[in-house]
């Protein structure tokens, strides 16, 4: 196994220096792919391809991922390395954007809906970031969760209890009305997900501007609100949970122009401040003056 440029992954891969790359991958990724199903993939992929230029870059779960856009930006090639240089995961795939949706954001403010330091999980304007912008309904929603020494749980991680973000306290991210509440569903078993319920214990308020945020996965039976309730910026709303389509305990936020999940248009969130997280950061709760 031999280390390569980081910066130059794509490039070679473009000259087609396909046994550089490949000797640059985990053990696992070679045994997942021969050397000559690689270079196909790459020769099939880089045509009409000009250069490529490294277009995002960031560090998420012990991982640095490298984005590089062709010079159309209609293709992309995304190289996950670990600690020590080796490559443990490469894709290539086209480059698909919503630059109408991108470019609206919320009339209103919002804080995110935590007391304390969370993580990004998933968020941000690429689904290299955040895998819901492939999907219009969440396109700009956000998935977070707590992290201590780099983990989000200690002990057994098949108990939601060892999860860090288990129990805390989820909060209005803008004042408002609530409008749905879900709160008797089971929390999932750590790695086990019901898919039938994909939001699983929930709720929906509405702000002005016909904006309605959602805030999904929380403990069952720790809502404390309900229906009709007026609430304010920063009032605690329940705890976050696993439950619904979640693998382990975590909040999800998101932004919509319905309060009916199934038909809305996810909205791009402005957030106090200017703050726009992405997957990888670090937030704090924000208080608007």
């Amino acid at each position: 196994m031999k280390l390569i440029q980081k910066e130059m992954v794509a490039e070679k891969l473009l000259t087609q220096e396909f046994l550089a790359v490949y000797k640059a991958f985990s053990q696992e990724l070679q045994q997942l792919v021969t050397f000559d199903q690689f270079a196909e993939m790459n020769i099939a992929f880089n045509v009409d391809v000009q250069h490529y230029e490294l277009a995002f870059q960031n560090e998420f779960q012990q991982l640095e991922q490298y984005i590089f856009l062709d010079n159309e930006k209609r293709k992309v090639i995304v190289v996950a390395f670990d600690r020590d240089g080796i490559i443990q995961g490469l894709y290539l795939k086209p480059y698909v954007t919503y630059p109408e949706s991108d470019q609206r954001l919320t009339v209103n403010q919002y804080r995110m809906p935590i007391c304390d330091e969370w993580v990004v999980f998933w968020g941000g304007t690429n689904e290299f970031y955040n895998y819901h912008y492939a999907y219009e309904h969440m396109r700009y929603a956000y998935d977070l969760v707590r992290v201590k020494d780099g983990s989000t749980y200690q002990h057994n991680p098949l108990r939601n209890e060892n999860y860090y973000a288990f129990g805390a306290d989820v909060i209005a991210p803008c004042s408002g009305q609530i409008v749905t509440v879900v709160n008797d569903l089971l929390d999932n078993v750590p790695g086990e997900m019901d898919e039938e319920n994909a939001a699983g214990n929930y709720v929906v308020i509405a702000h002005e501007h016909e904006e309605y945020s959602m805030i999904a996965h929380l403990k069952q039976h720790s809502i404390c609100v309900k229906t009709g309730d007026f609430v304010n910026v920063g009032q605690i709303i329940g705890r976050c949970g696993n439950s619904g389509n979640s693998s382990e305990a975590h909040i999800h936020f998101q932004v919509m122009d319905s309060p009916q999940l199934a038909q809305a248009k996810s909205i791009r969130i402005q957030f106090q401040q200017g703050h726009e997280p992405v997957q990888g950061d670090k937030i704090q709760p924000l208080l608007l003056k």
